[in-house]
């Protein structure tokens, strides 16, 4: 098990969040456990920003010129993974193909 000083969230992976709850049967019981993860002191929401504007747009287009494109939120995912200087953290192995971004899957 790895464990961190810091955690961040994502704000796109909070709305894909959100709507998983919206779409199960304990929605109630999943935003409070969301809210009491977020109030921890080790955890901080990434915002967009225009900085994340623009990164984004050049992951997607670098991505588009390769020809391996992946899911657009994660394009969003990636850019603020790379502008807050984080790790991401995820099963889905697409993202090795997103130039400097460092990722690592939970299984290893």
């Amino acid at each position: 098990m790895r464990w961190a000083e810091r955690v961040y969230l994502s704000l796109i992976v909070a709305g894909e969040l959100l709507y998983g709850f919206r779409n199960g049967a304990k929605f109630l019981r999943n935003v409070r456990d969301l809210d009491e993860f977020l109030a921890r002191p080790t955890v901080s929401v990434v915002p967009v920003t225009m900085a994340t504007a623009d990164r984004y747009s050049r992951i997607f287009a670098a991505l588009r010129a390769k020809g391996t494109p992946i899911p657009t939120n994660d394009v969003w995912i990636a850019a603020q993974a790379i502008e807050a200087g984080a790790e991401l953290i995820t099963f889905d192995a697409h993202f090795a193909v997103v130039d400097g971004l460092s990722w690592t899957s939970p299984e290893e």
